[in-house]
């Protein structure tokens, strides 16, 4: 495919496949593709977002909350940097492998939930995974602001797009949280509700 008939979606050149040596050959690509979850041949956001449940969980026993937040500083401005260098080399507006955006914005819907059961953590998991996957509504919307970037037009193209990966991400995560919050709700109600039934009867 020469020049003129390129879709301006990609930069010059042809994209590259990622495989084990792409990852290894720069620690930023290793990190962007979630040490090797990305290069799942099956669900590889699936993948990601169970090697995030589990390193969560592993980090969080012998750190301190406040420790943690500095973590989810450093998973979403490591994941911006990682992404966007990624998906230049890859020349690749959205790489199926990169997932460190599941990895960061499910940490950091275990950090705000502060997931003491195994129970909560899975809901959650749940959850996280259908708004990423199906990205509906706002999902959606976010994760398609990045497929408008021409980095052949745009000097900070790739930057934007390395954004956009992470983006789309938090925006699930949000949802996530909202759901959770509000079925955690409802059955605070409905324990209430039945606390005073039994007490009234």
């Amino acid at each position: 495919m020469n020049n003129a008939t390129q879709p301006p979606s990609f930069a010059p050149g042809a994209p590259i496949r990622a495989n084990t040596r792409f990852m290894l050959s720069h620690p930023l690509h290793t990190l962007a593709l979630g040490f090797g979850t990305g290069l799942s041949p099956k669900a590889p956001g699936t993948a990601a977002t169970l090697g995030a449940w589990i390193s969560y969980a592993a980090l969080s026993a012998y750190l301190s909350r406040t420790t943690m937040a500095w973590c989810l500083v450093a998973a979403l401005a490591l994941g911006w940097w990682s992404s966007t260098v990624t998906a230049r080399r890859l020349q690749l507006r959205d790489p199926g492998c990169i997932v460190v955006d599941e990895i960061a914005a499910f940490w950091l819907v275990l950090w705000l939930l502060d997931a003491g059961s195994w129970t909560l953590a899975l809901l959650a998991f749940a959850v996280f995974r259908f708004f990423d996957a199906v990205k509906p509504g706002v999902v959606g919307w976010a994760d398609r602001l990045s497929h408008r970037v021409d980095p052949q037009r745009d000097a900070k193209g790739w930057v934007k797009i390395g954004a956009g990966i992470m983006f789309d991400d938090y925006v699930a995560a949000g949802c996530t949280l909202l759901v959770v919050w509000a079925l955690q709700w409802v059955v605070q109600q409905a324990g209430v509700m039945q606390a005073l039934g039994a007490y009234l009867l």
